[in-house]
């Protein structure tokens, strides 16, 4: 499965950016391990925002929500607005939600 992984990012301080951030891709790391391919949104959007002059949120947000369009669930570690938002995209496409990764099972054939 693609996995979407999705909890708070936006924050006041850049040092609770990278902290967040660390707590996604840890959580991607796991998910890996068990077999699947995760997916973090804000990661595809970063090297983006390098080069982009415009609205910093709206542009993670857009590119997140086309990065959760191609998944088969979505791992919920924590609300924000943004995460929510990937939640209700995955629920809308009749897709799972996982709030923990004692509920995503071991895929053993990738």
């Amino acid at each position: 499965m693609i996995i979407c992984i999705a909890g708070p990012y936006s924050a006041e301080t850049e040092e609770q950016r990278v902290k967040n951030l660390e707590v996604l891709n840890q959580a991607a790391a796991a998910v890996l391990s068990k077999g699947h391919t995760p997916v973090v949104g804000v990661n595809a959007a970063l090297p983006v925002l390098e080069f982009y002059k415009g609205d910093r949120y709206e542009a993670i947000m857009r590119i997140s929500m086309a990065v959760t369009g191609v998944c088969d669930a979505v791992l919920l570690l924590a609300e924000s607005p943004g995460a929510n938002k990937e939640r209700d995209r995955i629920v809308s496409a009749g897709k799972p939600v996982f709030f923990s990764l004692d509920e995503i099972t071991e895929q053993k054939d990738n």
